[in-house]
């Protein structure tokens, strides 16, 4: 992949008349592309689990499910990295790449409270906070302001994933305390939420004070 990269990257840096020129089908997004096809079978492996659609034993497609969101949060680590890395920058990136996240994730929170692995009230806490932020940044965006994302926020994800994950398959007779280390990681992945949208409207009350 590294080689498709780099060729990637020389064809930018050699564009027509010395512009860069990037294309839109480069590898971060295909990654981003991937990972929002990745839901349509995970959501149908979770679903399927707790409508018995592959027998009464929900542990294998739990653990199919888990394997495939697994897949898509690695290609959310690694394809905005390559894309700075390389120069392979591009609005549907930044547009499709941060969507993809709120997808995967909401879908995975919303199929785990039809489950009941995770309670309804925190799953529309954090689903609120996505929509007020993704409002937020509209409002900068006609500003001709760019929101960036914070240190608190990237925590979020990375905990609301690992939430996800934890939540999906139940370990609890193999790990000891599973269940309260679920729980804890819950309330950390709400925290965090709340935190992230407080710091994103303190340090950008400007755009909706204006």
């Amino acid at each position: 992949m590294s080689e498709t990269v780099k060729e990637e990257k020389n064809a930018v840096d050699s564009g027509q008349n010395g512009t860069k020129k990037v294309k839109i089908w480069n590898v971060p997004n295909i990654m981003t592309t991937f990972r929002v096809l990745l839901i349509i079978p995970f959501v149908i492996a979770l679903l399927g689990a707790e409508s018995g659609w592959f027998g009464e034993d929900d542990f294998i497609p739990c653990i199919v499910a888990d394997v495939i969101f697994l897949v898509a949060s690695i290609t959310d680590l690694l394809d905005g990295k390559i894309a700075r890395k390389y120069q392979l920058v591009t609005n549907f990136g930044k547009f499709m790449d941060p969507l993809a996240d709120k997808m995967l994730v909401s879908a995975g929170l919303i199929c785990l409270v039809s489950m009941s692995r995770i309670p309804a009230w925190v799953v529309i806490v954090i689903i609120a906070r996505e929509f007020i932020i993704s409002g937020f940044r509209l409002v900068a965006s006609d500003a001709g302001i760019v929101i960036a994302a914070s240190y608190f926020g990237k925590w979020k994800t990375t905990f609301q994933m690992t939430l996800v994950i934890m939540a999906i398959v139940d370990l609890s007779p193999y790990i000891p305390f599973y269940g309260i280390i679920t729980t804890v990681v819950m309330y950390i992945a709400l925290a965090l939420t709340i935190v992230s949208l407080i710091d994103y409207v303190v340090k950008n009350r400007k755009v909706i004070l204006e």
